[in-house]
């Protein structure tokens, strides 16, 4: 499993439909996941709580697929934002717990580079376009973004990539 860290705007889905095709593997993005089973439904304003917990439920069923999917050796790649180190860390002892590694290709790309790219994207609703992030949302998740140490990335064949590169 390939898990694709990195912060709001860094170009992570991108990156990962690329390596996907490179590798022959499975993506996964929440963005599509919760877009398609659940925003259409979500409350307004969006409440923290009600949407953590659907995020949850698609994580739930990812890894389920996930684990599968490895075992028939089919590469997994999974975009699914991992802002804190405490949603790696699950992710890495889900892999562990079946046997699997899960190596952390990092994104690194400044916030002020992330925010014109999220902008463009608002307008331009391009193929990586899953839903509205404005200045609110994106500040909100930059709060919460813990980026990988070199020891996170460094492990199990992960890596650390130029942002400029990913989208």
């Amino acid at each position: 499993m390939i898990l694709i860290v990195g912060s709001t705007g860094a170009g992570k889905t991108t990156y990962a439909r690329r390596l996907a095709d490179e590798l022959g593997g499975v993506r996964f993005s929440i963005d599509e996941w919760m877009t398609a089973l659940f925003w259409q439904d979500s409350p307004q304003p969006i409440e923290f709580e009600w949407t953590i917990e659907r995020v949850r439920r698609c994580e739930a069923q990812i890894m389920a697929t996930a684990r599968q999917l490895v075992s028939r050796g089919v590469p997994c790649i999974l975009d699914l934002g991992f802002t804190t180190k405490e949603h790696r860390n699950r992710f890495r002892a889900f892999a562990a717990e079946a046997g699997l590694t899960a190596a952390v290709h990092f994104i690194d790309i400044p916030a002020d580079e992330r925010w014109l790219r999220v902008n463009r994207r608002n307008i331009e609703r391009g193929e990586t376009y899953a839903m509205q992030v404005d200045r609110q949302m994106f500040d909100f998740m930059e709060a919460m973004w813990e980026p990988p140490l070199e020891t996170e990335w460094s492990a199990d064949g992960g890596c650390r990539i130029d942002g400029s590169q990913s989208a």
